[in-house]
């Protein structure tokens, strides 16, 4: 069984966050889990624009009001978790890192949080913040780019999950995670491996049609190799394109409720998340669970 005991949600008292935190009630209902609500703020130095508009006012003192004014907010911050606990934190420091240091301390199972694309360029931007967690985390990082649009938590079902595979050394491990949660909340599970267009074209050019139906005959065997040998019940799909919109396509397709993808074994290697999950991340019609 999937489990989440608890559930950290940073909190930066935006629409975006009230929508992770109806995402995290309605997952807390599910699993009994604890929510822990934090809000990080950042060094004092980075509300001024020089040295000598503080002389006059110490950082201590300056840390102080203002952690005084983030805990009222933080505490009429609307959380209401029927039957579940609900913490709240205020902390100092780097927001990414104090995120990141307190799902390890808080020993997390999951962090809820936006994306923060903004205005046009929104497609192509995934918040430094969020981008940093996703990378440093080794809990699973449930986000996704339209929270402010999340519906009351009573209204949120996950129907159907959608778990895109890469089909490296870690996709056993993604799947399982995809499948004990599916199981969990009675949601039926899709698989998905999404062949990168630089592997069957290059430009304009295509490479032999041979050469495509090898790689998803190949990809198609894995797939029912490790559902097979987990004994896990799903329906696989094979296509080729640009990853983040395969992904798209087919959440849109099988109208999914979100969306599973994996982001490496080891916490804080270079290669942690892959390439691709930032656009799947920033792309995608649903939430996303990157784990």
């Amino acid at each position: 069984m999937a489990k989440l005991s608890r559930i950290l949600v940073p909190v930066e008292f935006s629409p975006r966050c009230q929508g992770a935190v109806q995402y995290a009630e309605a997952l807390a209902r599910q699993f009994q889990s604890e929510i822990v609500l934090l809000h990080v703020i950042s060094p004092p130095m980075a509300y001024f624009g020089s040295f000598d508009s503080v002389s006059w006012y110490t950082s201590e003192d300056f840390a102080r009001e203002l952690a005084e004014a983030r805990k009222i907010d933080l505490d009429s911050f609307s959380c209401e978790a029927e039957g579940c606990a609900v913490r709240r934190l205020v902390l100092h420091g780097d927001p990414a890192q104090t995120i990141v240091e307190t799902a390890a301390s808080e020993r997390a199972d999951l962090i809820v949080m936006p994306t923060h694309g903004y205005g046009p360029f929104r497609r192509f931007l995934l918040g430094s913040v969020t981008a940093k967690v996703l990378h440093d985390a080794a809990c699973p990082v449930w986000t996704g780019p339209h929270m402010e649009r999340a519906p009351d938590p009573s209204a949120i079902v996950l129907r159907r999950i959608l778990c895109a595979l890469d089909l490296g050394p870690h996709a056993r491990a993604v799947m399982c995670w995809a499948a004990r949660f599916a199981a969990e909340v009675g949601a039926n599970l899709d698989l998905l491996h999404a062949i990168p267009a630089t592997t069957t074209r290059l430009g304009p050019m295509y490479f032999d049609p041979e050469w495509r139906m090898m790689l998803t005959s190949q990809a198609r065997d894995r797939m029912n190799f490790l559902k097979h040998d987990m004994g896990v019940q799903a329906e696989a799909f094979v296509d080729s394109g640009e990853v983040a919109t395969v992904v798209r396509d087919t959440a849109l397709q099988r109208q999914a409720d979100l969306i599973v993808i994996g982001r490496g074994s080891a916490a804080h290697a270079h290669s942690r998340l892959p390439t691709h999950s930032y656009a799947i991340a920033r792309e995608a019609p649903c939430p996303v669970v990157s784990t």
